[in-house]
């Protein structure tokens, strides 16, 4: 039980960093486009101002969630040592952050956006676990 617990906050932690990690990365390398979008985008949520968000950042946005998702699913698995309670217990856990996420930012980002992007945790999450045999 322990293994699976520490498998969830790993994978949930792992999902976080590359989360944040990537944002500041295609932030740096691109500050023209992406970081651009990005201190707009924090500038009217914190003004509650209007937004209108780059279609392609969202996409881009989607992919590197379900590719995260795999990954911290992947490596929630590995930790716990199976792949069932621990990928299940960690898209859960990321679902309700994501809700909670997504609340905030539900004024901001189209619908196309929020429903895929919830949608997918949870599968993409048991199928990074399904990657690993146990």
């Amino acid at each position: 039980m322990l293994r699976i617990i520490a498998g969830i906050i790993v994978g949930f932690v792992v999902w976080s960093i590359l989360w944040t990690g990537s944002d500041a990365l295609l932030s740096a390398l691109s500050p023209g486009w992406y970081g651009k979008h990005q201190t707009e985008f924090g500038a009217a949520v914190t003004n509650n101002q209007p937004f209108v968000p780059d279609a392609t950042i969202l996409i881009l946005g989607l992919i590197r969630s379900v590719i995260f998702s795999l990954a911290s699913g992947y490596i929630a698995a590995t930790i716990a040592h199976e792949n069932a309670k621990s990928t299940v217990g960690l898209g859960v856990l990321l679902l309700a952050f994501g809700i909670f996420i997504q609340s905030i930012f539900w004024d901001y980002v189209p619908l196309w956006y929020h429903v895929p992007f919830l949608a997918l945790l949870i599968p993409m999450t048991i199928l990074g676990g399904k990657l690993k045999k146990v």
